[in-house]
């Protein structure tokens, strides 16, 4: 299944897309998606549902985010080999993990916001992971059966306040805007293999990243396991996976994000973003 919100920013309602490409408007057989409204055993109700019944939603329609709220935003750094060389750090020995601020949540459609003081914009584009049932001390061998979906995600950065402004990551990835997700969850059944979607980017429609998951360091697998030794993931939390090279960052001369530019990027199977760049009110 293809799943989505759709609507006014503030109001949106749960869809889906059927095998025509029609978006369906779920909203009057499920609440809004986040938390466990995609745990496993929702989307396993959900997915019973013959979409020709449902209501088509006539397009096009603005698409946010696929989900309402997340109870974590996790994210994964320095997972491909190439992108930890283009940044000058060493190839990590454990996945490096760290958190984005919930409020940082915006749809596929949502501009890009340069925050105030910020002079080091970036963008990421990585797969994400949507967990669908409690996860602690799973086995590696397990580990898949605990996702829900995957959304593709942009991690828009801002390395100044990354890098330069002391404690943790956090504080350079969490600005209004900055986790970008969508425009689909993507239901795990309808991923055979997460490790093997192509991943781009471009910049006003010049190429700036493509690899493909088959180059992280760290699976889907062995994030989930691993993240599972040290907390308990919830259904509805978000995992981003690391981004590739290609980042703005690792350019020569760095070419930062400014107002006027234009993102888009796409993860296989999973959808397309494109996104303005517009600077803080």
């Amino acid at each position: 299944m293809k799943l989505l919100r759709f609507g006014p920013k503030g109001q949106e309602k749960p869809g889906c897309l059927d095998t025509q490409g029609n978006l369906r408007d779920l909203s009057g057989v499920t609440a809004d998606f986040g938390g466990d409204t995609v745990s496993l055993d929702a989307l396993a109700q959900l997915a019973q549902i013959d979409p020709a019944t449902l209501p088509v939603v006539d397009q096009p329609v603005r698409i946010g985010a696929p989900l309402a709220h997340v109870p974590n935003f996790y994210c994964i750094g320095l997972n491909y080999a190439a992108h930890a060389a283009e940044t000058g750090a060493e190839k990590p020995k454990e996945p490096l993990v760290f958190s984005k601020a919930t409020s940082s949540l915006a749809g596929p459609q949502d501009p890009i916001i340069i925050p105030r003081g910020a002079t080091r914009t970036d963008w990421e584009v990585e797969l994400g992971i949507i967990i669908g049932k409690p996860a602690l001390y799973v086995d590696e061998a397990d580990a898949l059966e605990y996702v829900a979906g995957y959304c593709a995600v942009n991690d828009v950065s801002e390395r100044d306040f990354q890098k330069n402004r002391g404690g943790q990551w956090i504080k350079g990835k969490s600005a209004p805007g900055f986790g970008k997700i969508g425009p689909w969850l993507v239901t795990a059944d309808d991923v055979p293999d997460p490790q093997a979607l192509r991943l781009q980017l471009s910049v006003n429609g010049d190429p700036r990243q493509d690899s493909t998951t088959a180059d992280m360091i760290f699976t889907v697998a062995q994030i989930v396991s691993y993240m599972s030794r040290f907390m308990e993931l919830l259904p509805g939390d978000v995992i981003a996976t690391g981004t590739p090279s290609g980042v703005a960052a690792g350019m020569s001369p760095p070419q930062f994000l400014k107002p006027g530019d234009v993102v888009s990027l796409t993860v296989e199977g999973l959808g397309t973003q494109k996104a303005d760049v517009i600077a803080a009110s």
